[in-house]
């Protein structure tokens, strides 16, 4: 009888015990998500719309595996793996030493990072790649029509906005195209380059899930999408141009959608959205493609009437 009675006290006392550390890993998660949340609410506070390309701000957890790395003005994103991470875009040459010690002040060595993806092939989001490859020694992914400018620096000359923007330091490692819809997997890590031309020719926007314990929202990093352009450029010169914009943002508009992310933050709410403690929720891809088809089609009649 005494033997059961301590059995019983000792399963009792085990219980306790697990019980106690389980409302202590519980409690522990909660203080830690509300760090989390309050980082993303100052990101809103103390950054503006439009804000400084190279303008430090502090990371912040968005959902799951993914977190903010960017700067005030140039979203970059971290989705971290149990074997590895991502980096999507690098801001600036400059903005980059801003984005490299957000990652480092997460606990992430530079060398866990195995990839490098791009958005479009603009200086503001791709220009600190040399930099961080040479720091990381990761392959670069980008789009196919992104390669050679990623390669050489220079813009391509199709590009609305060819010649508004000084050259960028060539990439000379590893640079790898990546095919519309194709599936990336990078140790464990799996995201999907969508090909979005139209912004630029190389560009593309990523899809990945992204889980945690209260479940799984699919992320969409969406390209620009914007009609803007070098002042004597007229989109309605090149109607070739204008059909392939507007296959991108067709391609984009019927993804899955669950968060919907832009390479600057103003593009899509975020800085808004942040204010709440939360991404979750805000505009959708078929929404954000139905504002580009819009300005587009603005843009056109602007031209036409000043003709």
């Amino acid at each position: 009888m005494f033997d059961k009675i301590v059995l019983l006290a000792a399963a009792a006392l085990a219980l306790s015990g697990c019980t106690t550390a389980a409302a202590t890993s519980q409690a522990s998660a909660t203080v830690e998500d509300a760090q989390h949340s309050d980082a993303m609410v100052r990101f809103g506070k103390v950054c503006e719309d439009f804000d400084d390309w190279d303008k430090p701000t502090e990371p912040f957890h968005i959902h799951g595996d993914t977190w903010y790395v960017g700067t005030c003005g140039i979203t970059a994103l971290l989705i971290r793996g149990a074997d590895g991470a991502v980096l999507i875009d690098s801001g600036t040459a400059k903005g980059s030493e801003a984005i490299a010690a957000n990652i480092e002040s997460l606990g992430v060595k530079l060398s866990e990072v195995k990839a490098i993806v791009g958005s479009h092939e603009h200086f503001d989001h791709v220009g600190g790649f040399a930099r961080l490859q040479g720091l990381i020694g990761a392959p670069v992914l980008v789009g196919a029509g992104a390669v050679e400018v990623i390669r050489t620096g220079k813009d391509d000359p199709r590009d609305p906005q060819a010649g508004l923007h000084a050259p960028m330091v060539p990439v000379t490692g590893m640079i790898r195209a990546v095919a519309d819809g194709e599936l990336v997997k990078i140790d464990g890590l799996e995201i999907t380059g969508f090909a979005t031309p139209g912004h630029t020719i190389g560009a593309m926007s990523w899809q990945w899930e992204s889980c945690d314990v209260g479940g799984c929202v699919t992320i969409v990093y969406a390209d620009s999408l914007s009609p803007v352009s070098a002042d004597d450029y007229r989109f309605t010169d090149h109607p070739d141009y204008v059909a392939m914009f507007r296959r991108g943002i067709a391609r984009l508009r019927p993804l899955e959608c669950g968060m919907l992310l832009t390479p600057h933050p103003s593009a899509s709410d975020m800085l808004t959205r942040a204010r709440t403690g939360t991404m979750v929720g805000g505009m959708t891809c078929a929404a954000y493609a139905d504002s580009k088809t819009k300005a587009m089609d603005e843009r056109l009649s602007k031209e036409a009437a000043a003709q």
